[in-house]
């Protein structure tokens, strides 16, 4: 779910006699959405776990809650031909489950273009095919009793524990909110953004009792405090100024802009400006590309690195000091958060063309080490100031069209708050999840995509939700319906245990190794406020 909640007087308890279900998740992005596909291919799974009756057995009775009209994915970002960054088999279920009817490949076959999927001889999807594919998983889940599994248009305002039901007490109202746009303050892992605009529906409040809370609530687009004067919620909403993930929605205001600004070094900010780039009207327009980061950094995408989403390197990571996994973290964003090569290439090719076309230099600026000091919208123009970060030189640019790819943020909804004391935090406010996923010690209330502080690149990353959520449901039901990898890379991570030496490690049991150098990789650092 993605929202921004309203404070209203809410219910904290069920009627009397209302059903308990046995896990309720909050958000239907990629990952809630998976964890339920899962689910429905357990349907007579024994009762187990935590918090769950004892005897019997019965179909798992999951639901899903999303504040969204319908199912988009990031839909302020579904340029035209614009394709996943992973392959086909990183959908909702198959690395978990490879016979499970809610593949990625069983879509294809179902709407009768799996052979020219496999034709096309390339594995990354569409971005559009999987947003489509996502959203036929969406509307066909059915629990148990028939109804929809996945419910939008369901905003949760609170969440309570009910000591009676000994269950968490859900409310949520009907949903407001339109969808011609995603507000910068909304969640973008549901997918609020571009669905169809809604009539306004009757805000009637209902709860709904879970034994297991599921929190899948995803990122939000994050605005850095210098550009808030043009796009947040104290900014003019002038619609030329905007966050990467309204792009789509507001593309047709920047036709008619003299200067086109992209603010931002990730994969987004790389896709807006070549999609600019080809749209550039060279006799009248100017289009600037400039980002905080010391250079536009590719994507680190070689097989040894993709090893550290691992189990084994999840595990590590788990086990280190928390201000070791952050400064790992921020060592760690160029192997996700840069550029496609192919994009990479893709732009370079783009302003050979249009330099040959035109004869000339081209009117498009790139640079990259300049961070944004501060903004100022005078009437529809941006005035903009920087500072080159290697040379100290402060300049300034004025843009008629802005777009932040600066990135996306986790968030803690208010919701939580009446049950806030239930859940392990950091000194800093962030969740803090146990391996399992769980963060209160009833081990009741589990994170899914919240967790990168404290489980590394594995969180984020679509190929290993469905990892995650085997684990979640094996848990749930107290038996082991999924096989889950524990060991899937070459490399080791860590220190070797010198009480167990592994053959022909010439370590000698009892010594300590000669090195503890842990650092999995030399790349630069990338400041997160630049990435998409």
């Amino acid at each position: 779910m993605s929202s921004a909640l309203r404070s209203a007087p809410v219910a904290g308890s069920a009627p009397a006699g209302a059903p308990v279900h046995d896990v309720l998740v909050i958000g239907a992005g990629p990952f809630g959405l998976g964890l339920a596909a899962l689910a429905d291919g357990i349907a007579d799974a024994p009762r187990g776990g935590a918090g769950a009756p004892s005897g019997g057995a019965a179909p798992l009775d999951l639901r899903v809650l999303d504040a969204a009209p319908g199912f988009r994915w990031h839909g302020g970002m579904l340029i035209e031909g614009a394709t996943l960054q992973v392959p086909f088999l990183a959908d909702l279920v198959t690395l978990a489950d490879p016979t499970n009817r809610w593949s990625f490949l069983n879509w294809l076959k179902q709407t009768g273009r799996l052979y020219p999927f496999y034709i096309r001889e390339d594995f990354a999807p569409l971005r559009a095919e999987y947003d489509a594919y996502c959203r036929w998983v969406a509307e066909g889940l059915r629990a148990p009793s028939g109804e929809p599994t996945v419910e939008f248009g369901r905003e949760v305002v609170r969440v309570v524990f009910d000591e009676a039901a000994d269950a968490f007490a859900v409310t949520s109202v009907a949903s407001r909110r339109g969808a011609d746009g995603c507000p910068v303050d909304q969640g973008t892992d549901s997918a609020t953004a571009a669905a169809p605009r809604t009539a306004a529906v009757d805000a009637t409040e209902r709860t709904d009792l879970t034994r297991h809370l599921v929190l899948a609530t995803g990122t939000r687009p994050r605005v850095p405090a210098p550009a808030r004067a043009l796009v947040g919620e104290d900014a003019p909403g002038a619609a030329a100024h905007l966050h990467s993930s309204q792009y789509m929605h507001r593309r047709e205001h920047l036709a008619g802009a003299e200067h086109v600004t992209v603010i931002g070094s990730g994969q987004s900010a790389a896709e807006i400006f070549l999609d600019q780039l080809e749209r550039l009207d060279l006799g009248r327009q100017h289009l600037s590309w400039l980002t905080r980061s010391p250079r536009f950094f590719p994507m680190e995408y070689t097989k040894l690195t993709l090893e550290m989403t691992s189990p084994e390197y999840t595990r590590y990571f788990h086990g280190l000091p928390q201000s070791e996994r952050d400064r790992l973290g921020r060592q760690n964003l160029p192997l996700y958060k840069g550029i496609s090569g192919d994009l990479v290439n893709a732009i370079h090719e783009a302003l050979y063309r249009r330099r040959v076309e035109r004869g000339a230099d081209l009117p498009v600026t790139m640079r990259t080490a300049c961070a944004l000091e501060s903004s100022e919208l005078v009437g529809d123009t941006a005035h903009l100031a920087w500072r080159h970060t290697e040379t100290g030189t402060p300049f300034t640019t004025t843009s008629d069209a802005t777009v932040l790819a600066t990135g996306y943020e986790h968030w803690v909804p208010d919701f939580l708050e009446p049950v806030r004391d239930r859940i392990s935090w950091l000194p800093d406010g962030r969740y803090d999840v146990a391996l399992d996923f769980t963060v209160d010690a009833a081990r009741r209330i589990r994170v899914l995509n919240g967790e990168e502080h404290t489980h590394g690149l594995s969180a984020p990353d679509l190929g290993m939700g469905p990892w995650r959520a085997a684990q979640v449901l094996n848990d749930l039901t107290g038996r082991e319906l999924f096989a889950v990898e524990q060991q899937i890379a070459f490399q080791q991570f860590g220190a070797p245990d010198p009480s167990a030496p592994s053959a022909g490690s010439g370590l000698v049991a009892g010594t300590q190794a000669a090195s503890t150098d842990v650092t999995p990789t030399d790349a630069a650092s990338v400041e997160a406020g630049d990435q998409a």
